[in-house]
Parts: structure tokens; C-alpha cells; sequence
């Protein structure tokens, strides 16, 4: 059974950062697809980033320049590197997984979930 533990969320101020992880066990990186989303309470989940398991990444256009995902397999350990974090960024963030090692967009794509990570960026 695969589990997902986000940690590294918090409150900073816009043009700020944060890194967030995600600690991955029971499954094996090099045939999972890896992906944070972020939701907002009243919308709908919506995607931030992808990395299949040939490390190719992907990125939302409202991220795309300021986020970076990325994965150390030998430890089991997904990131998101967030940089000049706006007040739109804020949103409870979630790590995904799914098996067959190829990145299908969206969160209905995904089976396995952490139980999230809050991020809040003040003006």
C-alpha cells in the first residue's frame, strides 16, 4: 500500500518561498507517476505539477517559471520548490501517486493521496 506524507507547508509573504516534500513508501519510484495539486476550499482540486518516472516534468501555466518538482528516489522523496509565491498560490497542497509510470493529467488520473500540506501567502 502506498503512502504520502507532506510536510514543509506554512505562511510567507509574497515573493517569498517554500519546499515542500512529500515522503513516499510502498511503491516503487521508478514505475509511479508523482504530482502535487492544490485546492482551495469551494473549487475543485486542480493540478500544479508532474514528474513521470524518467524524471520528465511537467508544470500549470499559473506555476510554470516559479514552481519545481523533482524527486530523489534513493530516499523515497518528492519536492515542490515554490519561488516568488503570490497570494493566488494559497491552497492546501497535495501529493499524489499513480502506478504505470506515465503521467495522465488531472486528479481523477490518481489513486494514492497525502493528506495535505497548507500553504499561505500574505500581500
Amino acid at each position: 500500500q502506498v503512502q504520502l506524507v507532506e510536510s514543509g507547508g506554512g505562511s510567507v509573504q509574497a515573493g517569498g518561498s517554500l519546499r515542500l516534500s512529500c515522503a513516499a513508501s510502498g511503491y516503487t519510484a521508478s514505475t509511479y507517476c508523482m504530482a502535487w495539486f492544490r485546492q482551495v476550499p469551494g473549487k475543485e482540486r486542480e493540478e500544479v505539477a508532474y514528474i513521470d518516472w524518467r524524471g520528465i516534468t511537467s508544470y500549470a501555466g499559473s506555476v510554470k517559471g516559479r514552481f519545481t518538482i523533482s524527486q530523489d528516489n534513493a530516499k523515497n522523496l518528492l519536492y515542490l520548490q515554490m519561488n516568488s509565491l503570490k497570494p493566488e498560490d494559497t491552497a492546501m497542497y497535495y501529493c499524489a501517486a499513480n502506478s504505470g509510470g506515465y503521467c495522465y493529467r488531472g486528479p481523477a488520473n490518481f489513486v494514492f493521496w497525502g493528506q495535505g500540506s497548507q500553504v499561505t501567502v500574505s500581500s
